[in-house]
């Protein structure tokens, strides 16, 4: 799911995120939202979050369990 919208992304989901140092590479980062950083209802480079593990980025992608 998209994670342009802060309606997708919801505390204690899994997510991909993109850290900062990482942006050029591309480098993905999983793990489970603690908290949402972005105030706003849409960001074009992702909502940012912190996860469980303090890691903060932006959610390029939410995982759905199957």
């Amino acid at each position: 799911m998209n994670g342009q919208k802060r309606s997708n992304v919801n505390i204690g989901d899994l997510v991909e995120i993109v850290q900062k140092h990482h942006q050029r590479n591309g480098e993905i980062t999983e793990g489970f939202v603690k908290r949402i950083l972005t105030k706003s209802s849409f960001h074009p480079h992702g909502i940012k979050v912190q996860l469980s593990t303090g890691e903060i980025g932006r959610v390029q992608n939410v995982v759905l369990d199957e």
